[in-house]
């Protein structure tokens, strides 16, 4: 649902500080966040479970979908999950502007600006290695990485289905895709 816009990203700060409910700030707009199914919290949860237990001892913090990530004041957004590595992250305890990966659990409501608009907003921050993209209505998983070489930068895309293990290389993490999706609830 579309706010009015014109809001500052101060204001924006401000009044979201504030809210009971969360708001997802771009150019000057503001969107109220929608509510989620129980597939969408079920991965989500066992993301953050797999994730969790795989950092809980390093220098990586990991993330759930209550803290913003940021480009230079442009958009401010809540991924289901990210991880940031940067020591420059501590700072706020809000705000986010160093990820190393971003997932989101993808919704038919948010499912063409998730692979769209978003990960163009998200491609700004240049501490992203991994976009991650999680079908809730079938086993799928989409992980976009960036490829820097010689002749320049661009993204490579990996599909993971049934059967397959995934890997998130930016945090060298491998899940059996079965694991993610465990404790879903399959509509016939």
């Amino acid at each position: 649902m579309l706010a009015p816009s014109g809001f500052s990203p101060q204001e924006y700060l401000f009044l979201e500080r504030e809210s009971p409910v969360r708001h997802e700030y771009r150019d000057g707009s503001v969107y109220a966040m929608a509510g989620n199914s129980d597939n969408h919290s079920r991965l989500s949860i066992n993301l953050l479970t797999a994730m969790n237990l795989h950092l809980r001892d390093g220098n990586c913090q990991f993330f759930s979908g209550d803290v913003k990530v940021s480009y230079a004041d442009a958009f401010f957004y809540y991924p289901d999950a990210f991880v940031t590595c940067d020591d420059r992250d501590k700072v706020d305890r809000y705000v986010k502007r160093y990820p190393k990966l971003i997932a989101e659990v993808l919704s038919p409501s948010t499912e063409t600006f998730d692979k769209g608009e978003k990960f163009a907003d998200y491609q700004q921050l240049e501490s992203l290695e991994e976009y991650v993209l999680i079908s809730q209505d079938t086993m799928r998983v989409e992980c976009r990485r960036r490829v820097r070489n010689e002749n320049g930068e661009g993204w490579e895309t990996e599909i993971y289905e049934k059967g397959d293990r995934i890997l998130f290389s930016s945090v060298e993490l491998e899940v059996a895709i079965e694991e993610l999706y465990r404790g879903m609830s399959w509509r016939s």
